[in-house]
């Protein structure tokens, strides 16, 4: 039977990440942008639109997963399905990335449409495979269960990633064609990737029952009364909902420079080959980094941690609105790796420690809800003052003022306040 702390239970969680990192990376990172960019949407004479149009496409998909996450999250605690609904997200994401093989030249509407899905299985199978996260590891654990989910998810993404490249970059040596049907090949191993690896998972977590299994539309509407207590609770625990409004703004930008980081450098005239590679050092760096931060916090402390972090993504930002070399593009690559898997796995981890663990899958829907709302702020405002300013540069300067709104929150976070709220509220 499983238990907590159990290192079989901990590997498989984290493997998940190994699974679906695979789409974070070459997917939505790499060559989705860069194939938007140059073949589906391809205009020269205005390369502006084609950021604007991908900035609206992951919005879109932001605006979904927000408005089912915390609806979702109370369902699966009420039922007790949180793997159900893990793999049904799954399957959807892995459907829609293999169809990216079938978009033809131009088409981009298709493209988007497909995105949009996958984009919403990824999101919304994360909600899931966070809120098992308490019934696998212990708060003595949850910073190290939590880290490794994300050091294996830059490990696995990033090997993918790297053979996605050399096909790329190599096709004759792989026996493909051209360039073009490298990339469509790569979206296909992305979809076997993510289900191969999603099968340990399936097999080594096991999930506690917090009710009596009920039918899937007993649980929907009972999940929705379950809901509306959330906001109940939320109101009542304070610093749950102030670590979720500063969670909100920093993490946007965090998801906005993963996202637009190789739309921005092929508006700036990097080649492909020098944005690849960039994102390739950031998975391999943020692998130890991951692991790194959370001996890091261990020394300086969770919350001042996750702040150096965000000053860290700060001057990043500032960065990108200066360079003009492509060494620019790999040294910020670099910064970005160091902190991209800490800030990641901390958010994550802290906000465990603040929410009541019998209502982890509903919390975890309103973590989710506010991150993914917070990604419809981030791309449609970089698109946007993209488009109104003819500059990508003014576009990409716009995602700081998340990062300042983000710290200006988190100071007024009392931790161990906000673990005695949780403690007391359901006692």
């Amino acid at each position: 039977m499983n238990s907590k702390n159990d290192r079989r239970s901990i590997n498989a969680w984290a493997m998940y990440d190994w699974a679906n990192s695979a789409f974070a990376t070459t997917v939505m990172a790499g060559f989705f942008p860069l194939f938007f960019k140059a073949y589906w949407a391809a205009n020269p004479a205005d390369p502006t639109t084609s950021t604007f149009y991908l900035g609206i496409a992951n919005s879109v998909a932001s605006i979904i997963i927000a408005l089912l996450a915390p609806f979702l999250g109370a369902v699966a605690d009420r039922g007790s399905a949180k793997k159900k609904f893990l793999f049904t997200f799954a399957l959807l994401g892995v459907v829609a990335t293999g169809g990216l093989w079938f978009v033809a030249q131009g088409f981009w509407q298709l493209a988007v449409i497909l995105y949009i899905t996958a984009t919403i299985g990824f999101s919304g199978g994360n909600i899931f495979y966070d809120s098992l996260l308490p019934s696998v590891a212990s708060e003595e654990k949850v910073d190290y269960a939590s880290s490794l989910g994300f050091g294996l998810g830059y490990i696995g993404g990033g090997l993918l990633f790297l053979i996605n490249v050399m096909m790329f970059q190599m096709p004759d040596l792989f026996g493909i064609p051209n360039p073009e049907t490298a990339i469509k090949i790569s979206f296909v191993s992305v979809a076997v990737w993510w289900a191969v690896f999603s099968i340990p998972i399936a097999l080594w977590v096991k999930e506690p029952k917090a009710y009596e299994p009920v039918k899937l539309g007993a649980a929907f509407g009972l999940g929705w009364n379950q809901l509306m207590g959330t906001l109940k609770d939320i109101r009542h625990l304070k610093i749950i909902g102030m670590f979720l409004l500063a969670y909100w703004f920093y993490i946007d930008g965090v998801d906005t420079i993963v996202r637009m980081a190789v739309d921005y450098g092929m508006s700036i005239g990097f080649p492909s080959s020098a944005l690849i590679t960039a994102l390739l050092m950031v998975q391999f760096i943020a692998f130890p980094a991951a692991l790194a931060y959370n001996w890091f916090a261990s020394k300086t402390g969770i919350k001042k941690a996750i702040f150096i972090a965000i000053l860290g993504y700060g001057v990043i930002t500032f960065l990108g609105f200066l360079m003009n070399q492509e060494w620019h593009f790999y040294a910020l690559a670099a910064m970005i790796g160091l902190f991209q898997g800490g800030i990641q796995a901390l958010s994550r981890s802290l906000y465990t420690r603040l929410i009541p663990k019998e209502k982890s899958a509903e919390f975890f829907g309103f973590y989710n809800m506010l991150g993914k709302f917070a990604a419809v702020i981030g791309p449609s405002l970089m698109g946007t003052v993209t488009v109104l300013t003819g500059n990508v540069r003014y576009g990409i300067l716009s995602i700081l003022i998340l990062f300042i709104f983000g710290a200006f929150f988190l100071a007024k976070v009392d931790i161990e306040e906000g673990q005695k709220m949780a403690q007391e509220y359901l006692a």
